[in-house]
């Protein structure tokens, strides 16, 4: 069993997405973690991100492992836990252009799949519903205020040492929103049976039970 939930970045996917796979008993996959950990591979080794071969190179030749230790996502680039150093703002600002490279995203749904196929998985990202797994029992489609997502980075941000401002985060978000909406290849967007979350007003726990009753209410 496939849980597919979408959305813009910082409108609470990644937090919700944990605490339903722990309810449900089922795998927690975090594909943002995937392509971060991919920008943050192109990053260190000073890779040109419009060199298209330069790119796939790096891509070819990295090793990336994600798994579930307890409530945390580790993250592994080449054998070392770089969780915490795909969170950087560097990374940030600069994985909406490497995931919209076909030859990454090609890679990491090969990966995504692969996983999907082996267990019962809840899976968030931009595309999960729509490309990766476009027949997943269930779709989730989160959206919330661009000024409550930038708060809720802001402080992400400032957990980690990094001092911006609120509108450089807004600014940032509707950059992202844009990138992704109108790439070419597997955009942010919608799937049309998907259901719609606006988590602007709703606790974290709020928007974990909803998406839970859908599960349970459908399963029944």
């Amino acid at each position: 069993m496939i849980v597919a939930i979408d959305g813009p970045a910082a409108s609470g996917k990644s937090t919700t997405a944990k605490m339903v796979a722990k309810k449900l008993k089922m795998t927690y996959l975090d594909t943002g973690a995937m392509y971060r950990a991919v920008t943050l591979a192109l990053l260190r080794s000073n890779t040109d991100l419009d060199d298209y071969d330069s790119v796939c190179q790096v891509v070819d030749e990295l090793e990336l492992d994600i798994y579930d230790q307890g409530a945390k996502t580790v993250v592994k680039l080449d054998g070392e836990d770089v969780s915490q150093a795909i969170r950087s703002m560097p990374v940030t600002e600069n994985v909406s252009a490497v995931s919209a490279v076909k030859y990454v995203r090609e890679a990491m749904v090969e990966i995504q799949r692969n996983i999907g196929k082996k267990t019962n998985c809840v899976v968030e990202g931009r595309d999960i519903g729509t490309v990766v797994f476009p027949d997943a029992e269930f779709k989730i489609f989160m959206v919330a205020d661009v000024k409550m997502r930038a708060e809720r980075r802001l402080k992400e941000l400032h957990e980690m040492g990094e001092n911006r401002s609120l509108q450089e985060v807004m600014t940032d978000l509707k950059r992202r929103d844009e990138k992704d909406s109108t790439r070419s290849h597997s955009p942010l967007q919608k799937a049309d049976e998907a259901i719609e979350i606006d988590t602007s007003m709703l606790s974290i726990d709020q928007q974990v039970g909803k998406i839970i009753n859908l599960v349970r209410e459908k399963n029944n």
